[in-house]
């Protein structure tokens, strides 16, 4: 069943890119120029019930956002927009809304190539679409206060266009064809600042599309922040050989190889001139709090 089949009789409204996408205070490339209308449009609710769908607490809080979607895998995050419900004013227009979620980055999402695909009372829906399909959307509301980000939700960032992905907290890898690998697979980040943990980089495998924290996980600590942390699988060490018997997933960053130990407790990372640096491994999952 497609995202409208149960609400085809709802009407569209025309022409809201022109009308909210005018500004000084709009980022370029925020809205998509000259973007052609979706071979089929977003007919649904702009305010749901949330959950709108299912338990799963990544999604919870996703509204009409999360209706507006049309993921080729399970829908990779969702909720109430940050903004929302804030005391300070709000934005003169849906765009502006839509630059202030955009420009926060506080969620994986992209910062770019919205467009306004429906519009209903005073609220208006912007959806980010690869290949005719939304992969991201973001439901902006008015009230007395002006205007706020309401409702988000996205597909895995593995289904954003690479230049996009290229700008978010995470890095989505690709296989040795060039082709993004879900996160679910494989996705790695930097570690927060106010854990003083920004040059470390982790890397998790295998985690899930359910967003609960598991999978194996490898951590780059050139600086040796976490050093003396518990369950490590080894030290990190750079410009070693690569084991033999290492086992190569395939995955590939920017010119570095991920490869494994046999037993998975050990990550060697192969940069494009042929270095060498050894991941530990950790027992469990590691955050900052």
């Amino acid at each position: 069943m497609t995202r409208n089949a149960l609400h085809r009789s709802v009407p569209v409204v025309v022409g809201l890119l022109a009308l909210t996408a005018c500004g000084s205070d709009i980022p370029d490339g925020l809205i998509a120029e000259g973007s052609a209308a979706p071979a089929t449009p977003y007919t649904g609710p702009l305010r749901a019930k949330a959950p709108a769908r299912g338990e799963d607490g990544r999604l919870r809080g996703g509204g009409a956002a999360l209706l507006a979607l049309e993921c080729a895998a399970r829908p990779y995050e969702a909720g109430a927009a940050a903004d929302e419900g804030a005391g300070d004013d709000g934005a003169d227009s849906a765009a502006g809304a839509l630059a202030r979620y955009a420009g926060d980055g506080s969620e994986e999402m992209p910062v770019r190539g919205y467009r306004a695909e429906a519009g209903r009372g005073h609220r208006v829906l912007y959806s980010y679409d690869v290949a005719g399909r939304t992969r991201a959307a973001v439901v902006v509301a008015e009230d007395r206060r002006g205007w706020f980000a309401e409702t988000y939700a996205s597909c895995d960032p593995s289904e954003f266009r690479a230049r996009d992905r290229a700008r978010l907290p995470v890095r989505v890898w690709e296989d040795a064809h060039g082709r993004a690998v879900s996160t679910a697979k494989v996705v790695s980040w930097r570690g927060a600042e106010h854990c003083d943990w920004q040059d470390v980089e982790f890397v998790t495998l295998d985690r899930g599309d359910d967003g609960r924290r598991r999978g194996r996980q490898y951590l780059r600590d050139a600086r040796g922040v976490l050093a003396d942390l518990d369950g490590l699988s080894s030290t990190y060490a750079e410009d070693v050989p690569l084991p033999s018997d290492a086992v190569d997933t395939g995955y590939r960053d920017a010119g570095r190889e991920l490869w494994l130990a046999p037993d998975r407790s050990r990550a060697y990372v192969r940069d494009a001139d042929g270095t060498v640096e050894r991941w530990p491994g950790t027992k469990e999952q590691v955050a900052c709090q």
